[in-house]
């Protein structure tokens, strides 16, 4: 999945979910009023900026596999420690954050098990630790309706579902994990397009799943899944709604 572009386009793509998900994800952590936090997968900042808002600039942290994510973020919160790596392998000594969070990002990695090790590990006893992920088992995320439509035009398999994107995976993460009290929600969010138009320049800049959907495809089959999608949402101005599953523990 590539992530490797700059990051106002990402933020064009699916920032304008992330940002408000963030909120709504943070409020549903009950997050402690003290010590210091942890942005698994940080991107470009979106809660990074929440938990700095709540924590202190100088009390959170960040990483994320992308160079160009990390610099946007530094960028953005230069008092913030922004780190470069994986989830697998977190860059931090054990026991050091209150609170570790994940959004949007279990599905990416390369291994979920071993990134809910590490995002425990680095989380100190009674801390907590939280994910979320969109719910794409019943086709909830914001970009489900492009996915439809893309896989009825090329005819190739839908993606496989991946770790966290049901209900219920993300707890079980937590839970083998070493975390115990563990419960699930649902976050829902939405965005406003004006025309399709706006939404389709967004969806073609070639960001993390619109990319590998659009992959090989010459012009025509672009604009033949581009015609598909625009008969599903239609013309004029339309609602985009994203719902992702969420799970929170307590660090062992």
């Amino acid at each position: 999945m590539s992530f490797d572009v700059a990051a106002e386009a990402y933020d064009a793509f699916m920032g304008r979910f992330s940002a408000p998900l963030a909120e709504r994800f943070a409020d549903w952590a009950r997050l402690p009023r003290d010590g210091r936090a942890l942005d698994v997968g940080c991107g470009t900042g979106a809660l990074l900026s929440v938990l700095a808002r709540r924590f202190g600039e100088t009390e959170v942290a960040g990483v994320d596999p992308s160079a160009s994510f990390v610099e946007a973020a530094a960028s953005r919160l230069p008092w913030a420690d922004v780190r470069h790596g994986t989830a697998e392998a977190l860059p931090f000594d054990d026991d050091l954050f209150a609170a570790t969070l994940a959004q949007l990002v279990m599905h990416f990695m390369t291994d979920a098990a071993a990134g809910a090790r590490e995002m425990v590990r680095v989380t100190r006893p009674g801390g907590v630790v939280a994910a979320c992920v969109w719910d794409l088992e019943n086709a909830r995320a914001p970009h489900a309706v492009f996915l439809r439509a893309a896989t009825a035009e090329t005819g190739a398999p839908a993606p496989p579902l991946r770790a966290g994107t049901r209900r219920g995976d993300l707890v079980q993460l937590l839970e083998d994990a070493g975390c115990h009290d563990v419960s699930e929600t649902e976050l829902t969010v939405e965005s406003e397009f004006a025309s399709f138009d706006e939404w389709w320049e967004s969806t073609n800049i070639r960001v993390g799943v619109a990319a590998s959907v659009l992959e090989g495809l010459d012009a025509d089959g672009v604009e033949r899944v581009r015609t598909r999608t625009r008969e599903l949402w239609g013309d004029g101005s339309f609602t985009v709604t994203g719902t992702a599953w969420a799970a929170r523990g307590i660090a062992p």
